[in-house]
C-alpha cells in the first residue's frame, strides 16, 4: 500500500514514491508505441503513485507525449505532473515568446491546462542559477499567475552553501536534488533546510543511478532487517527521511512499479540527523561515484563517457583495476583502451553535474592493463 507525504507546507499529499518518466521501453519508445507506454503511469497510479514526474528530451523527447496519453485517460486532479525547462531548452538567449513556446508545448504535449511543479532545471552552481534566475523567473510568475504553473520549483546539483542560498531566497515552493546512500552525508544540510522552509523536497537518483543494487555486497548493509531487496532498501532509506517528500525512481516496468511500492509500505519516518547518525559506521559515502545521469554525452571523439565513469565506479567500489577493466569486456561489451582517444576538451566536465574529473580518469583508464595470467 502507498504511503502519501505532504508536499511541502501545501497541504497536497503526494506519493512517496515518484514515477520517473525517463525509463520507458527503449523500443516501444522507437516505435512509437504510445498507447501501450502510457499503460506503465496508468499502472502506477493505480499502485497509488500520484507524482509523475518527465522533461524535454526524455526517451528521445518523446516521454511527455507518452504522459499525455496517460494523462488523457484519467482525472486530472488525481495526479501531479511535474517538468521542467532551462537554457537547454528554450535556447542561451531565449525571450518570452521561447520561453512559452517551450511551456505552451510541455501543456500540449502532456494534454494539461497546467503543470503542477514546473522546475528551474539542472542548476549547477551559483552562477548558472543567478543567470537562470534573473532571465527567466519572471516568466515563471507570469505563466503561474495565469495558472499554467501551480508551483514554481527548481532542480539542482549544487552541493551545501549553494542550495541553501537558493532555498534562503524564498522564490520556490520546493526543489529537486539528488540524495541517495551515496552522497546523504554531503546533502544532508540542503534538505533540512528546504524542509524547515516548508519546501518540498523530490529526491532523485534514490538507487544512485543504479551503482547502489549493482554493487549488492557493498550495501547490503541497507538490507539488514528487511525481506527487501538492496535497490528497495534504498528507495526506503530515501523515503524515510522526514525532510524527503517524493523518493523519484525512474521506472521502466510493472514489477519496479510492484517493488517501489513495497518498498515503503510501513515506512516510518525519521529526521535526516538521526538517519545519518545511525548510518555512520555503516557502508560508505561518496559523493565520488558517478551516479549515471547522463549529462556529459556528445563526447566529439565519441566516447561513451557514461560507461567509462560507470567502470570507474568498480575500481572505486573494489579497489582493484582488473574489476573495472572486466566490466568493459564482460558488461558493457566495449575496449578500454578507447579511454585514450579523450582530447581533453572538457566539454564532459563542464556538464558533469557532480563535477567529477572525468578527464583524468579516463586517463587512468587508458593506462589500466590486465594482470599477466
Amino acid at each position: 500500500m502507498m504511503y502519501y507525504k505532504e508536499y511541502g507546507n501545501s497541504g497536497k499529499m503526494v506519493s512517496a514514491i515518484g514515477f520517473g518518466a525517463m525509463r520507458f521501453n527503449e523500443t516501444d519508445v522507437k516505435e512509437n508505441r504510445f498507447e501501450k507506454l502510457a499503460e506503465l503511469p496508468l499502472y502506477a497510479l493505480d499502485k497509488g503513485i500520484n507524482y509523475w514526474d518527465t522533461a524535454p528530451f526524455y526517451c528521445d523527447d518523446k516521454s511527455e507525449i507518452i504522459i499525455g496519453h496517460a494523462v488523457k485517460q484519467i482525472n486530472r486532479e488525481d495526479i501531479f505532473l511535474s517538468s521542467k525547462t532551462n537554457f537547454g531548452t528554450v535556447g542561451e538567449n531565449p525571450t518570452r515568446d521561447d520561453f512559452r513556446k517551450r511551456l505552451d508545448k510541455s501543456l500540449t504535449r502532456m494534454q494539461t491546462d497546467y503543470i503542477d511543479y514546473y522546475h528551474m532545471w539542472c542548476i549547477l552552481n551559483l552562477d548558472a542559477y543567478e543567470k537562470l534566475y534573473d532571465t527567466m523567473y519572471g516568466w515563471f510568475e507570469e505563466a503561474q499567475a495565469e495558472g499554467l504553473i501551480r508551483n514554481i520549483v527548481f532542480s539542482s546539483h549544487m552541493e551545501g552553501d549553494g542550495i541553501e542560498k537558493v532555498i534562503a531566497s524564498q522564490k520556490f515552493k520546493g526543489m529537486l536534488i539528488g540524495y541517495n546512500p551515496l552522497n546523504y552525508r554531503f546533502r544532508q544540510h540542503g534538505i533540512e533546510s528546504a524542509h524547515q522552509s516548508g519546501m518540498g523536497v523530490v529526491a532523485m537518483n534514490p538507487v544512485g543511478g543504479g551503482v547502489i543494487p549493482g554493487s549488492p555486497e557493498t550495501f547490503a548493509y541497507l538490507t539488514e532487517g528487511t525481506d527487501l531487496n538492496v535497490a528497495q532498501a534504498a528507495l526506503r532509506f530515501v523515503a524515510s527521511h522526514k525532510e524527503v517528500t517524493v523518493a523519484l525512481n525512474g521506472i521502466g516496468t510493472t514489477e519496479q512499479v510492484d517493488e517501489a511500492v513495497k518498498a515503503v509500505e510501513g515506512l516510518v519516518e525519521r529526521p535526516a540527523h538521526e538517519i545519518v547518525a545511525e548510518h555512520s559506521k555503516d557502508g560508505i559515502a561518496l559523493n565520488d561515484l558517478c551516479t549515471g545521469c547522463g549529462y556529459c554525452m556528445g563526447c566529439p571523439v565519441d566516447i561513451d563517457i557514461p560507461k567509462f565513469m560507470d567502470a570507474y565506479n568498480i575500481k572505486i567500489l573494489t579497489g582493484k583495476e582488473e574489476e573495472c577493466l572486466n566490466r568493459f569486456k564482460f558488461h558493457w561489451g566495449i575496449p578500454s583502451e578507447q579511454a585514450g582517444e579523450c582530447i581533453v576538451c572538457g566539454k564532459c566536465e563542464r556538464e558533469c553535474t557532480q563535477h567529477l574529473p572525468i578527464m583524468e580518469r579516463l586517463g587512468e583508464i587508458a593506462e589500466m592493463k590486465h594482470p599477466l595470467r
